[in-house]
């Protein structure tokens, strides 16, 4: 996909559910494939995406992951390129393999997705309608990126001369008047020393459901 003449953007988002789904910061690459699909839509390489913590976890305010967008495929090529096998979700293995989110393709000719069981299926590997029509309805855009930082529930608040950039609540934000501070909040982020896969996602701590499934039970006396 060819990279736009417009100015690149600062897209921001707060995370509802940090599950290692949307975003999948995993196998060294950060995918953006299902969930948030204006941003997908519209985001365009070269642009810069953050995701924020949410507030049930204390995380209000604080960065989860931040990613430079250098490549877009959709889902079909998604599917079939050998590079993201590994992103396919496997239920029932290990959560990093649980949580895949290359879910959707299609049969040559048919114009209708197939969602492969996953996080978005209904119980018992059912079709998600809900999560498919949302996913799929209006782009099919998978935003890839391999300059990345994923701290899960460990990472930094921005200094507060970027509260600007700060996303709380609903929605997502990209408009910003101020270039010269966009430019030198990306130079900040771009400047931490972490990179890749920091930390398990945040919900795999708070999660109960998810905590006991990977915490070590215990051998009775």
């Amino acid at each position: 996909m060819n990279v736009s003449n417009r100015p690149w953007r600062l897209y921001r988002y707060v995370i509802d559910h940090d599950k290692g789904f949307a975003p999948n910061p995993f196998f060294k690459v950060c995918t953006l494939a299902c969930c948030k699909p204006q941003i997908r839509q519209h985001a365009e390489i070269g642009d810069f995406i953050v995701g924020y913590g949410p507030a049930k976890h204390g995380l209000s305010g604080q960065i989860i992951y931040w990613m430079l967008v250098d490549e877009i495929i959709n889902f079909d090529a998604y599917w079939r390129d050998p590079r993201f096998q590994n992103k396919r979700p496997k239920m029932g293995g290990s959560l990093m393999l649980s949580y895949g989110d290359n879910v959707y393709h299609r049969h040559t000719g048919s114009a209708d997705w197939i969602q492969e069981p996953s996080f978005h299926s209904d119980p018992n590997s059912l079709v998600g309608k809900g999560n498919l029509r949302r996913d799929t309805a209006t782009t099919d855009k998978v935003l890839i990126g391999r300059d990345y930082a994923y701290w899960g529930p460990n990472g930094p608040r921005p200094p507060s001369v970027y509260s600007p950039f700060v996303k709380t609540g609903r929605g997502h934000e990209y408009a910003v008047e101020d270039d010269a501070l966009k430019d030198r909040f990306v130079a900040w982020l771009r400047g931490l020393p972490d990179r890749g896969l920091i930390h398990d996602p945040a919900d795999w701590t708070h999660d109960k459901k998810i905590h006991q499934m990977i915490t070590p039970k215990v051998p009775a006396c």
